[in-house]
C-alpha cells in the first residue's frame, strides 16, 4: 500500500471540528478523512514540543531513547546525545537535561526502511531535525521540498517568502497551498511505477501568525468575542490547512488509488496558547479548553492530539476508537502493516495499533511522555515525565517535592479532562505503580533523569511561579 503520513504543526486537540470543541474554526477535509477511516479520542505526541515528536515517528523511539527532548535543531551546536546540564538557576530544583540537536543518521529511521523496501519516499514541508548532513535526504527521502531546516515558514506563510530553495510561483501564494501542489506533482511522477511514502509536515499552524487576507476577513465576521477562541488569522491558518488536506485527498480520489493509500494525519503537539496576537488586544492564539495547559506543557492540552486513521481493509469508516496511542506507534504500525521487518539492535517503544484500527483492544501497559526541560509557559512544569495507564495519569515533578524528593500529580482522565483534581494524596499505592513503571521505563531506556540541583537555595524557590508565564513575554 502507498502511505501518506500529514503531521500538521501545533495543531491542537480542540482546533478541529473533530472533538466538538470549536465552533469557529472549519476543517470540513478532515472531517472527510474522519468519515473515511478511524478518529482516535486519546491521540499523544510524544512531547509537547515539536522536534522530539517528529523524532520519535522517524525512529519509533521516545525521546528518552532518542535523545532529542527540545526544538533545538536549528542551532549551530551539534549534539547527537543527550545529556545532563552542568548548572541551574537557584530557584530550580533539579538540573534538565540538554537535548540532541540533531537526529543521528546512524539511525534506522522510517524513511530509509520503507525507501529500502522499494518505496519512494518524498518528505514535504517542514524539518526542523538538523540541516544538511542530518537533511530529510540523510534519513532515507528521494526528495525534501523545500530543504527547509528552520522551525517554521520564514518570516511569512504568504509569498514573497524568505525560503532558499523554492521560490513563488505568484506574488500572494501560500506555502500550504504550494506544499500540497509539490506533493501532489511528485506523487503522480512516482505512483506509475512503485508504491510510494509521502511523509507531509505541514508548516501549518506554527507562527508566523499570518495568512490570506481574504480568509481573515472572512473570519472576522464569525468571531464570538466571549470565546476563547476568537483570532480570525488563526482560524485563517487552520482554513488553509484543511484545504490542502482537501487538495491531497481530491487527487488520491482522483488518481483511483484510495483503496491502496494509507493515510494518518495527527499534530506533532498540542495548541499555543502562550503566545498573543495584537488582534482583540493581545488574545491568545488559541484555547485547548476543556484542556489544561497547551504547547510546551505536560499538561493534556500539551500533549492530547487530534489523530485520524485511514486504512483500507482494516478501519470502519466513520469508526473512534478510545484505545490511548502515541506517535511513535506510527513507525511500528506501518512497517509491520507493510510486511516490512523491525530493525534488529534498535529498541522501539511504539506498539502495532492495527488492532485498535479494527476495534479492539491494545495491549498495552501505558504510554509515557519525557520531558526534562524547563520551557515557562502557560502551564509549565519543572523538568517531569508522565505515564497514561488506563484512565489515569501522573506526572512525576523531578525532585520537585521535599527534600530532594520527587513530586507527583496524579488525575483520573475520565472524570476530570482538565486535571483539576490531583489524587496523589489520597491514592498512594497508585502512585506508588505508576511510578515504578516509570521507573522501570527509565532503567530500561538508560535515559538521562535529572537530578537535583547542587546550587538550589530554598530562599530563591516560589512555588507560586511554577505554570505561571514570567511577565514581559509574548
Amino acid at each position: 500500500m502507498n502511505v501518506v503520513f500529514i503531521l500538521a504543526d501545533d495543531l491542537g486537540w480542540s482546533d478541529t471540528e473533530l472533538y466538538g470543541k470549536t465552533k469557529l474554526y472549519k476543517t470540513p477535509n478532515i472531517l472527510r478523512l474522519a468519515e473515511l477511516g478511524c478518529t482516535f479520542n486519546r491521540s499523544y505526541s510524544n512531547s509537547p514540543l515539536c522536534s522530539p515528536t517528529r523524532a520519535s515517528f522517524l525512529t519509533g523511539q521516545t525521546p528518552a531513547r532518542h535523545g532529542s527532548t527540545q526544538p533545538r535543531h536549528h542551532t549551530a551546536n551539534v549534539i547527537l546525545r543527550a545529556e545532563l546540564a552542568k548548572r541551574a538557576k537557584p530557584s530550580e530544583k533539579a538540573l534538565p537535561v540538554v537535548s540532541a540537536t540533531r537526529l543521528d543518521t546512524n539511525l534506522p529511521t522510517i524513511g530509509k526502511l520503507m525507501r529500502q523496501a522499494g518505496y519512494a519516499t518524498g518528505h514535504f514541508g517542514k524539518w526542523h531535525l538538523g540541516a544538511a548532513p542530518y537533511s530529510p535526504l540523510q534519513h532515507g527521502f528521494d526528495v525534501d521540498i523545500p530543504h527547509h531546516t528552520g522551525p517554521g515558514p520564514g518570516r511569512t506563510y504568504v509569498a514573497p517568502w524568505t525560503f532558499k530553495h523554492i521560490k513563488e510561483n505568484f506574488p500572494g501564494e501560500h506555502i500550504e497551498d504550494r506544499m500540497s501542489e509539490e506533493a501532489i506533482k511528485w506523487m503522480n511522477e512516482v505512483s506509475e511505477d512503485k508504491p510510494f511514502f509521502m511523509n507531509y509536515w505541514m508548516f501549518s499552524v506554527h507562527g508566523p501568525w499570518n495568512a490570506k487576507e481574504s480568509l481573515i476577513e472572512k473570519y472576522k465576521e464569525e468571531i464570538d468575542p466571549d470565546s476563547e477562541q476568537r483570532s480570525a488569522t488563526y482560524a485563517a491558518m487552520v482554513h488553509s490547512l484543511d484545504d490542502a488536506v482537501g487538495a491531497l485527498l481530491d487527487e488520491i480520489e482522483r488518481k483511483g488509488i484510495a483503496d491502496n493509500t494509507v493515510i494518518i494525519f495527527t499534530s506533532d503537539n498540542g495548541g499555543n496558547i502562550h503566545t498573543r496576537l495584537p488582534e482583540g488586544g493581545g488574545i491568545p492564539v488559541t484555547s485547548n479548553t476543556p484542556l489544561r495547559g497547551g504547547k510546551a506543557s505536560m499538561r493534556e492540552g500539551g500533549v492530547r492530539v487530534p489523530t485520524i486513521v485511514i486504512w483500507p481493509g482494516v478501519t470502519t469508516p466513520g469508526s473512534r476508537s478510545d484505545e490511548i496511542i502515541q506517535t511513535s506507534d506510527f513507525y511500528t504500525t506501518i512497517l509491520k502493516g507493510q510486511g516490512i521487518a523491525l530493525p534488529e539492535k534498535h529498541p522501539v517503544d511504539g506498539i502495532d495499533i492495527r488492532p485498535a484500527l479494527k476495534g479492539q483492544k491494545l495491549d498495552r501497559d501505558g504510554i509515557f511522555t519525557y520531558f526534562p526541560c524547563i520551557v515557562p509557559v502557560p502551564e509549565w512544569l519543572p523538568p517531569s515525565m508522565s505515564v497514561h495507564s488506563g484512565n489515569y495519569k501522573m506526572v512525576r515533578v523531578f525532585h520537585g517535592g521535599e527534600n530532594g524528593q520527587h513530586d507527583y500529580k496524579l488525575y483520573d482522565l475520565s472524570k476530570d479532562i482538565g486535571e483539576t483534581n490531583n489524587l496523589a494524596a489520597k491514592m498512594p499505592e497508585r502512585v506508588e505503580r505508576l511510578d515504578r513503571m516509570i521507573e522501570n521505563y527509565l532503567k530500561e531506556t538508560g535515559a538521562v533523569i535529572p537530578v537535583p540541583n547542587p546550587s538550589f537555595d530554598p530562599k530563591q524557590f516560589d512555588p507560586a511561579a511554577i505554570g505561571v508565564r514570567p511577565r514581559g513575554r509574548n
